[in-house]
């Protein structure tokens, strides 16, 4: 494992989680004062869930571009102070606190940024040095698209469907000002906000873990730019789609929808494509989970137009020939290899081989197996534990749901993982359970330790994140206020008793 990762504890909170008054996070003022919170809590490392504008669904695994960043969290208030916004726009964008309501906000922060980019020069000679980088042009053109003929981009006229150029050039030039550098103005703001946000979270000292998806979404920008790399039919519709088969989260599996990888057309490719992704990512971070890591030895393909993923087969991947492209043309970059779920012994030697930390969740080891790996005795150093991810419910949540013989088995077990990492605490209630998995996870030897902030809080499953194979109702936590002094308080003194 490199020694980029150092030993550290740190939280799992969204940008999307974090509390104001604009009915969802921003990289304003509310992720400074959660960074300084981090700060006073001695945590090394924050991460966060993927950065991207989301699409149908809401979920930040589902983007309409894969390197792009989320309007919704450009702060709004940043552009009042630049004149861009008045006084009475932006406290319409007030809004009662509570969960995330996306249908309230895809009806109304659009409008608002478009108020703000009328008043924006667009000839400002940094903004026209980022339009002439292009990093952004594909994706503006793919909104503007969108903007003009809405649906996914199979169903536009056939010279836009197949980004004919000059079709396209033609359009671009209609639109240039009314909606393409409307786009890249969003990403413009975004990208200067989170740069200065990341280089003041990394003054305290503190690395932040972005979020990689394995995959993009069908109707992407990266689909409509680049269609050889998926495995797509002549009218550019899927033939297979990703997700997995039936297991213990689903007894139909989950059928995510994503075009499968073209990999031999990849391969042939050097990974350009893969290369690049990953470069940006490490522009934008300074530790990349990436998500459903088994995938690269073998990836699940469901026919498209199946209701299921019960009727799929295995692919191969590409295996570690796409890493040591990786580590020749990157260098040893850090890694997290998202490894949960059913794995082979063939998905986690590739694991190994690459050397990145897997993930180890302590809502997993309590079933009584002496050889389950998520014990905190079986945890080794090369691996970054949790209590729970955003696809988990929540330590209390699940705590809860147990009944009272259920909980004290669960009890005695969790007794029996603290002695085995020398932890006195003694507890009795579900409250001081959830404190005591806690405890396990930052006392355990793996060189990162990550509480989501619901477990540090002790919030049940009304602050659950994501339920994996559900359409709607995710993605949606916020906390109602910043974490309190308290807690900071708690967080500083287990990191310090556990060299974290």
């Amino acid at each position: 494992m490199s020694d980029i990762l150092e030993r550290g504890g740190g939280i799992l909170c969204h940008i999307s989680s974090l509390p104001n008054r604009y009915g969802i996070g921003s990289l304003g003022k509310e992720a400074y004062e959660f960074a300084d919170w981090l700060k006073s809590a001695h945590a090394k490392y924050w991460q966060i869930l993927p950065l991207t504008q989301t699409g149908y669904g809401d979920s930040p695994y589902s983007s309409v571009y894969g390197d792009s960043g989320n309007p919704y969290f450009i702060d709004i208030e940043d552009l009042h102070a630049q004149g861009l916004l008045d006084d009475e726009e932006l406290e319409s964008c007030v809004v009662p606190s509570g969960p995330v309501d996306y249908g309230n906000l895809y009806n109304k922060r659009y409008n608002i940024l478009r108020l703000a980019y009328a008043r924006f020069n667009i000839r400002d000679e940094e903004f026209l040095k980022f339009i002439d980088s292009g990093e952004y042009d594909g994706y503006a053109l793919f909104m503007s698209l969108k903007t003009r003929y809405s649906g996914s981009f199979d169903t536009f006229p056939d010279s836009y469907k197949f980004a004919e150029k000059l079709a396209v050039t033609e359009f671009k030039t209609a639109v240039y000002k009314s909606d393409y550098c409307f786009w890249l103005f969003l990403q413009f703001i975004f990208r200067k906000q989170w740069d200065k946000l990341k280089a003041y979270v990394n003054s305290l000292g503190i690395k932040i873990i972005g979020d990689l998806p394995l995959y993009v979404a069908y109707d992407s920008a990266d689909v409509w730019l680049h269609p050889e790399l998926f495995k797509l039919d002549e009218e550019l519709r899927p033939t297979e789609v990703a997700g997995v088969p039936p297991d213990y989260f689903s007894p139909t599996g989950q059928l995510w929808g994503n075009p499968i990888y073209d990999w031999e057309y990849l391969e042939s490719t050097n990974y350009d494509w893969w290369i690049n992704r990953l470069r940006r990512a490490g522009e934008m971070y300074d530790v990349i989970r990436i998500d459903h890591f088994r995938g690269f030895d073998k990836f699940y393909a469901i026919p498209a137009g199946e209701v299921t993923a019960e009727k799929g087969g295995w692919r191969q991947g590409p295996g570690l020939k796409l890493f040591m492209q990786i580590r020749r043309r990157l260098g040893n970059i850090s890694l997290i290899a998202e490894d949960l779920g059913v794995i082979d012994h063939a998905a986690e030697k590739l694991r190994q081989r690459t050397g990145y930390p897997g993930m180890k969740v302590m809502l997993f080891a309590f079933d009584g197996k002496e050889d389950n790996p998520y014990l905190p005795k079986n945890i080794t150093e090369n691996s970054v534990a949790y209590t729970g991810t955003h696809d988990n419910a929540t330590a209390m949540g699940l705590l809860k749901k147990m009944n009272n013989t259920q909980f004290s088995v669960f009890k005695r077990r969790l007794r029996e993982a603290l002695a085995d990492e020398n932890v006195v605490f003694p507890f009795v209630t579900r409250a001081e359970a959830v404190e005591a998995l806690c405890l396990c996870v930052l006392a355990s030897e793996a060189k990162l330790a990550i509480l989501p902030i619901q477990d540090l809080l002790g919030l049940d499953d009304t602050a659950r994140m994501n339920v994996p194979s559900t359409a709607s109702g995710n993605w949606k936590f916020r906390l109602e206020r910043q974490p309190s002094r308290k807690s900071a308080a708690i967080m500083k003194k287990i990191i310090t008793e556990y060299n974290r």
